[in-house]
């Protein structure tokens, strides 16, 4: 059983979710960008990095649409420190 103390530090199952994933789609969008720095890509190979590099980044645009609702309500559940 988890304390009160511990069970404040622990964030919203639905925004735990979100960010995590979040963290794995930008994670994906930096390796994108990372080959696309690679030299002597052919014309395909960066047709297709950029095909999916604006997919991801669609992704989490809609991803992240209620993100900072979520976040402002975590941030108004936490305790004043004051």
């Amino acid at each position: 059983m988890l304390t009160k103390e511990h069970k404040s530090t622990q964030l919203n199952n639905t925004l735990n979710v979100l960010l995590t994933e979040l963290g794995e789609e930008c994670s994906n969008i930096l390796a994108l960008l990372n080959q696309l720095q690679l030299a002597n890509l052919s014309t395909d190979q960066k047709g297709d990095i950029l095909a999916q590099l604006s997919g991801a980044i669609t992704h989490v645009h809609v991803h992240t649409e209620d993100l900072p609702d979520l976040i402002g309500d975590e941030l108004f559940q936490l305790p004043d420190q004051g």
